[in-house]
């Protein structure tokens, strides 16, 4: 069966073993793709990529560009995809195609292989037992503080009251306390900065550090937290390239990272396929043909 399209996840060596003894395949035993498909793998030139077929009526050109439009069903695929590449990278290494990459059958996926056959066969030995982790740092709000002392009678306050004789009004005791109390809401702002300021540095050291365990390293901008449904301040969001059989020490030092500063929160993720040591903008761009 070779006619029809076919999504692709990614590309793997070719070791020369029989299809069903791929460790890419083997893994992916159980795992469905985007199209709730079984994936296997097309082989050519030294290489494979792992796909699955799909129905016209959802990825051909006309029907995916609509598609892509519903943020419901674009999520679903997203993780769809990224659970076929990550379960079939957690013991080989894997170079993950674009999103939403649709060839014209079989043969339409040896041509994506065959135009990018060098760049695939460079990033395989380049990436050869490594693997990404994710690390993001969020800075908390500061704590809700007590009013300060005399806030009550600050001009703003509920008790403040325009008659003579009551707490706030107006003449020099009145005056003196609105002056307090607006210098301490200034103090109170600049120690939220100076907090802001801190956290930001911090994360800059935790960056640093982690950046000399790994072999590459890339910031990715902070998190939309409309999009992440976190409301703390996103301060780091960075990929790691790490060796496999370093991994342990670098989870173990992200550990060490995180309790030393509890106004700032590290949350560690992966290990992943090397998403961000790729370039999706070329993987899979040839063979997205119909």
């Amino acid at each position: 069966m070779s006619e029809g399209l076919r999504y692709a996840y990614a590309v793997v060596r070719d070791t020369g073993t029989p299809e069903a003894a791929l460790d890419a395949l083997t893994a992916l035993e159980g795992v469905r793709g985007v199209a709730g498909e079984p994936v296997r793998a097309v082989r050519h030139l030294g290489l494979a990529v792992l796909a699955g077929a799909v129905p016209a009526e959802d990825f051909d050109e006309g029907p995916l560009r609509r598609r892509l439009e519903d943020m419901a069903w674009l999520e679903d695929m997203a993780r769809a995809h990224q659970r076929v590449v990550d379960t079939a990278g957690a013991e080989s290494c894997v170079i993950p195609v674009r999103l939403a990459t649709v060839c014209q059958g079989e043969e339409g996926l040896r041509r994506m292989l065959a135009t990018g056959r060098e760049r695939f066969a460079s990033e395989l030995d380049r990436l050869e037992g490594r693997v990404e982790w994710g690390v993001k740092a969020y800075a908390a709000p500061p704590p809700p503080q007590e009013p300060p002392a005399g806030a009550a009678n600050g001009p703003d306050s509920p008790g403040a009251s325009d008659s003579p004789g009551a707490p706030g009004a107006s003449g020099a005791s009145g005056a003196v306390s609105g002056r307090d109390y607006l210098r301490r809401r200034k103090a109170q702002r600049q120690a939220a900065e100076r907090r802001w300021g801190d956290t930001e540095e911090e994360a800059r050291l935790v960056h640093h550090t982690l950046s000399g365990l790994a072999e590459r390293a890339r910031l990715h901008p902070p998190q939309d937290p409309r999009l992440s449904g976190v409301s703390d301040r996103n301060v780091l969001n960075a990929a790691y390239l790490v060796r496999r059989e370093d991994s342990a020490a670098f989870a173990e030092r992200v550990g060490e990272l995180a309790g030393r500063t509890p106004e700032l929160r590290v949350k560690l993720t992966g290990p992943w396929a090397p998403y961000s040591f790729t370039d999706p903008h070329q993987t899979g761009d040839a063979g997205a043909d119909r």
